[in-house]
């Protein structure tokens, strides 16, 4: 893997957690994006491959493994209406940041995945309220 480049762990035959390691990618490279701004020249000779900084990819690898090692597996809530934080206080600050920024940023530049994203919500507010 390339230094700065996004990690590509997901686990195949698994659709929601593929669908949120996805989500959470996209969202960390919006964020760095927006407040790691790379130099004109790195911009320049950039691939069609997002480049992180050292600090978001470091988010982003611990983040995936939260998702991966998570202990509802394919039933898992969103991490925001989860009963266990998985998350060190200070990961989940930084996560938090993340969210607040790219959140409303997903709806227009990733639809698919903010929409899938309010649906899982809404199946775990129904499947809790069905226990």
């Amino acid at each position: 893997m390339k230094q700065g480049s996004l990690p590509h762990t997901l686990r195949p035959g698994h659709k929601r957690i593929e669908r949120e390691q996805r989500t959470v990618q996209v969202m960390i490279s919006m964020y760095c994006e927006g407040h790691h701004p790379r130099p004109a020249a790195e911009t320049a000779a950039a691939t069609a491959e997002p480049r992180l900084c050292p600090d978001c990819v470091a988010l982003l690898r611990y983040a995936q493994q939260r998702v991966e090692r998570c202990p509802f597996g394919q039933d898992k809530p969103t991490c925001a209406r989860c009963r266990v934080h998985c998350y060190r206080p200070d990961m989940r600050e930084k996560v938090r940041a993340v969210m607040r920024y790219s959140g409303p940023r997903m709806t227009f530049r990733h639809p698919y995945l903010a929409l899938q994203h309010v649906l899982d919500a809404r199946r775990d507010s129904k499947h809790r309220s069905a226990q």
